[in-house]
């Protein structure tokens, strides 16, 4: 059986076809596999489960749909996804996992993460995400009016751009918004796993690396804002691929 791996879907409203494209693979590939996980940022973004939106009710019932026939997903919350929680899950028959896991695939273990740990050169960005991870934070934003939320998350995204527009003209945006090196190896050494699977970075690749002597391997997925990065996983190894 094949195990799939997606990440960084960033489903929106004012992008129908990727949302179009993710419910296809479900109803298609998707249903030979014997699990799916979802490495975060699955929408754009998620402002509490009372989000009314249409997008977000069609992949609950897509992915549902998926479980009901035994097939397991998991979910790894992202940045752009951090407060879906527990209704939502309950709604898309969704195991939520916590960011850091390790995973059994094939009798191996393996490190999953969203990714957005690993960049810790982004001061700014580590900075933001311990903030809006704190628990008083997140209860204090929910209790706002939605209409506010979503305010507050566009602001947030028209804030993400201006940064990156800045980055790409000061030349460090490859190397600020990508991991760090020695924060992978730390990863590696602290789980004591040779395969580490993660989003985020938008780099999709498989990268072959020696850390402590041993010979690891980290995958990166892809996003799905032009196409689908989807890694298959079975007893023949590791295959990343484009839809």
């Amino acid at each position: 059986m094949t195990t799939l791996f997606v990440s960084d879907l960033h489903l929106d409203p004012v992008r129908p076809q990727a949302t179009r494209l993710f419910l296809e693979f479900l109803a298609g590939e998707a249903r030979n596999a014997d699990a799916l996980y979802i490495l975060g940022d699955l929408f754009e973004a998620w402002v509490g489960d009372d989000d009314p939106s249409d997008t977000g009710a069609a992949v609950a019932e897509s992915l549902h749909a998926m479980s009901a026939v035994g097939i397991s997903v998991y979910f790894q919350r992202g940045n752009r996804d951090f407060l879906l929680a527990n209704d939502y899950a309950r709604r898309a028959g969704i195991t939520v996992l916590p960011d850091p896991a390790v995973v059994l695939l094939h009798g191996n273990p393996v490190l999953l993460t969203h990714g957005d740990l690993l960049c810790t050169d982004d001061a700014a960005y580590q900075q933001f995400r311990a903030q809006t991870r704190d628990p008083g934070w997140q209860a204090r934003f929910l209790a706002q009016p939605l209409e506010a939320r979503i305010a507050f998350a566009a602001q947030a995204r028209a804030a993400s751009q201006a940064r990156q527009g800045e980055l790409r003209d000061a030349g460090t945006m490859e190397t600020i918004t990508d991991v760090a090196a020695s924060t992978v190896d730390e990863y590696f050494t602290r789980y004591g796993v040779n395969t580490m699977i993660h989003g985020h970075t938008h780099r999709p690749a498989i990268h072959a690396l020696d850390v402590d002597g041993r010979e690891r391997r980290r995958i990166v997925l892809g996003d799905w804002y032009e196409q689908g990065s989807v890694l298959r996983v079975d007893a023949d190894g590791f295959r990343l691929f484009s839809l």
